[in-house]
């Protein structure tokens, strides 16, 4: 039974892009919180630092950080992949593409795609923001612990009804965040994670994104 619960939480979550707007309760937010620093991490060392925005604070980084991002000014801490081909380039796409049908947006209409990528922006009318930061003297280890505290928080806020949606996109501007956050500069701003109640009624979250087979990817020996 307890893996059975643990299956259809992952079958479940996904990434929201619309939310309700009402405010998730303190408390909630804390329970999310305490299960996902329950995830390993190396030696213990638990080095995920947290800034949680409520509602207030969300609308007002929203807007400006919607702002900022019409300069296209990315400066991200941790380096995006430099090209995504084959097999990662087809996912991408076609995790695009069911979003833009999703919504209405059609193949070609550049100005419609833009548009809905710039919501990342606007965390997708979520409530809530989690910025997630790692410090920089451990290095690559630290952003794969961070990875799984990712993964715990987004299974833990499923498991209460909440949606999520971890956002690459918003750390592009990390110098505008870390002068928002104060954050220290020995830390690397990692990712963002917009959460809150989703709404299901809008068509962009009205579709799944699929998985490879295991003989794609699973090597036996």
């Amino acid at each position: 039974m307890e893996y059975d619960a643990l299956t259809d939480l992952l079958a479940a979550r996904h990434s929201c892009r619309a939310y309700l707007p009402d405010e998730v309760p303190r408390e909630v937010i804390e329970q999310i919180l305490r299960a996902a620093q329950r995830v390993p991490s190396w030696c213990n060392a638990q080095p995920w630092q947290v800034h949680v925005t409520g509602r207030a604070e969300t609308d007002r980084l929203r807007e400006a950080l919607y702002e900022h991002a019409q300069s296209g000014d990315h400066a991200p801490d941790v380096p995006f992949p430099a090209a995504y081909t084959d097999q990662h380039q087809a996912r991408r796409r076609a995790c695009g593409w069911q979003l833009y049908e999703a919504v209405g947006v059609e193949k070609g209409d550049r100005v419609g795609s833009t548009r809905q990528m710039m919501e990342n922006f606007r965390f997708f009318g979520a409530p809530h923001m989690v910025l997630i930061t790692a410090p920089r003297e451990l290095g690559d280890y630290a952003y794969l612990d961070c990875g799984g505290f990712i993964t715990g928080f987004a299974l833990a806020a499923q498991a209460l009804g909440l949606g999520t949606i971890p956002q690459a996109a918003v750390a592009s501007f990390a110098p505008f965040l870390r002068d928002w956050f104060d954050v220290a500069e020995d830390r690397v701003i990692l990712v963002g994670i917009a959460f809150g109640y989703p709404d299901r009624e809008n068509a962009a979250n009205g579709f799944r994104t699929d998985r490879a087979d295991l003989d794609v990817w699973v090597s036996w020996r």
